[in-house]
């Protein structure tokens, strides 16, 4: 599958831009999967105003594969996907390497995805050449998203030459963008418009350290001694995968009314966005309490009936449940309460 097989409005979504969550798994309180939580989190995600879901990465947990619960999982969020007005567009996580990428990347294209989001993470020590072939591999079964990582979670410091040579893979759709590095993050934007292929390849920030900086920034290159500029155009976020529909008001508010504060108020909000993901991501025990904490925003909220994951041992971080309520007290502009309070009911009885 092509990108000029995608169908023509998920597309046309995907390159306008935002927000695309990361889907969350839904267990209970023997870790077995809850579909209907989990149908009740897609439609929560889909009513919000989001324009695509991600799932079967990292939010969803890489250990879904060794469950059984890879197709299950993707196969409720497809279904939920179908039903929704809005057609979105479908991303489905590949990891591992080439062969089961590939494998994975066959399994989400028959399966109705229209895109995967391809993890480089079991591929540390190959060089770039072999990268390259890797990623041409999933490319020739369907449209890719890349993803740039954070070594601090398991990625690896890719060097600009990477991303100018996959930039130049004609099934690219998208890249997304979470080195949490200022410089790594320039490196790609730079390749994709070296590469000429800034009309193909929509940008999206996985940088949940730098969300609404992302989104603001006019980024500008010399090409032919000409200036090339392109915009981050949405997010594809774990973040988001929390207070939802405030970050689809945020990205409409960028979009169609960025006069509406000034640069200093913009630069507040992202500092305060900045320290709410410091929670949520646990950043002060490495990441270690990231999933479970999302999880606990999602069941203080009803959506979720606990905040177990498939692996016991991922639980919230010391001090994460004091810091989680501190954003809360704080920044209430930041959440959606009201708004999954009000559809609640709806979304579990479907």
């Amino acid at each position: 599958m092509k990108i000029s097989d995608l169908p023509a409005t998920p597309l046309a979504a995907l390159r306008k831009g935002g927000v695309i969550p990361a889907h969350p798994l839904a267990l209970d309180a023997n870790r077995r999967l809850d579909e209907r939580r989990q149908r009740a989190l897609s439609r929560y995600y889909l009513d919000a105003g989001c324009i695509g879901l991600a799932v079967a990465v990292h939010t969803t947990q890489f250990e879904i594969r060794d469950h059984g619960l890879l197709e299950p999982v993707l196969s409720l969020a497809v279904e939920e996907a179908s039903a929704h007005a809005s057609s979105p567009f479908m991303v489905a996580g590949a990891v591992g390497r080439t062969d089961q990428a590939v494998r994975e990347a066959e399994l989400a294209r028959s399966m109705g995805y229209h895109a995967v989001l391809l993890s480089l993470a079991a591929m540390k020590e190959a060089s770039v050449d072999d990268l390259i072939d890797h990623c041409r591999a999933v490319a020739d079964v369907i449209p890719v998203v890349g993803f740039y990582l954070q070594t601090a979670v398991g990625g690896q410091a890719l060097p600009y030459a990477f991303w100018r040579r996959f930039a130049e893979i004609e099934n690219v759709v998208a890249i997304k963008m979470a080195p949490f590095n200022r410089y790594r993050t320039l490196d790609v934007v730079r390749a994709v418009i070296d590469a000429r292929a800034e009309d193909r390849i929509t940008l999206y920030t996985g940088n949940d350290d730098h969300i609404v900086s992302d989104l603001m920034t006019k980024f500008t290159f010399k090409r032919d001694g000409a200036p090339v500029s392109v915009r981050i155009k949405g997010g594809l976020l774990g973040h988001w995968s929390v207070w939802t529909r405030r970050a689809v008001e945020l990205i409409e508010e960028i979009h169609e009314r960025p006069e509406s504060r000034n640069a200093s108020e913009w630069l507040e909000l992202d500092a305060r966005t900045t320290d709410a993901n410091g929670v949520l991501f646990d950043v002060a025990n490495d990441f270690a309490g990231c999933i479970a904490c999302l999880h606990e925003v999602l069941r203080r909220q009803g959506l979720l009936e606990g905040t177990w994951c498939l692996n016991p041992n991922e639980t919230m971080g010391p001090g994460q449940m004091e810091e989680l309520d501190r954003i809360c007290r704080d920044y209430p502009e930041l959440n959606d309460d009201a708004f999954v309070a009000a559809n609640l009911k709806r979304w579990l009885n479907g």
